[in-house]
């Protein structure tokens, strides 16, 4: 629901200026979601499942 921003799709408002208050709405929210997907990422992460490690089988 909160990415809908259904009450900024008729304010005017300019922030700093040049910038539509929904689209810096929306880039605030896509940080915050890129923000909470690194967190999972640091701590959710499984140790197995790391790009560093071979198989035996792999080429170098």
């Amino acid at each position: 629901m909160l990415h809908q921003d259904f009450w900024l799709w008729n304010d005017r408002t300019l922030l700093l200026g040049f910038l539509p208050v929904g689209l810096a709405y929306h880039a605030g929210y896509s940080i915050a979601a890129a923000a909470l997907w690194a967190l999972a990422v640091i701590f959710a992460w499984p140790s197995g499942l790391g790009g560093d490690e071979h198989d035996e089988g792999d080429a170098p």
